[in-house]
């Protein structure tokens, strides 16, 4: 058994080709690899920032003591809706108030 959170995000960035054109990495560790990938290049937003589709989400699920990543998926209403692998070992869609403080920050990719 894995965390595969992280795999799933490398996975569906690998189906759309975004990993061979360098625009998002691979990585298996949201905090370790996912992270400063993004922080390194310039682009990384803080919790509070309102996404866009495709940027990925990083959190700190403190009470998990780990880390947890998905995609936004669109926002409404004040909330940002994710798509994520590994949730309830599922994939799932699951929602937020923008600026939760779960949420780390963003990923935001140059499409």
């Amino acid at each position: 058994r894995a965390e595969w959170c992280a795999c799933f995000v490398s996975w569906c960035a690998e189906q759309c080709g975004y990993i061979q054109n360098g625009m998002i990495p691979k990585f298996a560790a949201c905090t370790s690899q996912g992270m400063p990938w993004f922080k390194d290049r310039g682009l990384w937003q803080p919790g509070s920032y309102t996404p866009n589709p495709g940027d990925i989400i990083f959190f700190n699920w403190a009470e998990a003591d780990g880390s947890h990543d998905g995609l936004a998926d669109h926002v409404a209403d004040g909330r940002v809706y994710t798509i994520e692998g590994n949730s309830g070992d599922e994939v799932k869609q699951n929602s937020y108030p923008i600026g939760c403080a779960d949420i780390l920050g963003f990923g935001t990719p140059q499409f």
